[in-house]
């Protein structure tokens, strides 16, 4: 599932974010973006192959069908976010891209 892995857990009360505190170059960055947008896109194919598991299970009578409809709509709700965030990171790129300099 998609996370939020750019805050470090909370340390004395304060949320500190790891951009700020590294001093990675853009290159690194972005590098570790693609790395993070790998892992949530893995992470999605890992979950439909579960449900394609469980579907297979309960054809031969080895799974309820409440564990197909619960394992369905996670797989559904994790693809909708990654659609959602891809969306999210289009708009940014476009917005960008008008910009003017």
């Amino acid at each position: 599932m998609i996370g939020n892995q750019l805050l470090n857990p909370i340390q004395s009360g304060t949320v500190q974010p790891q951009i700020l505190q590294s001093k990675a170059t853009p290159a690194q960055t972005t590098q570790d973006f693609g790395q993070y947008l790998k892992q949530a896109i893995d992470g999605v194919a890992a979950q439909e192959k579960g449900v394609h598991t469980v579907t297979d299970q309960f054809i031969i009578g080895q799974a309820d069908v409440s564990d197909v409809m619960v394992v369905a709509n996670q797989a559904h709700l994790t693809l909708q976010l990654t659609s959602q965030v891809r969306n999210k990171v289009i708009e940014a790129y476009q917005e960008m891209m008008r910009i003017q300099l």
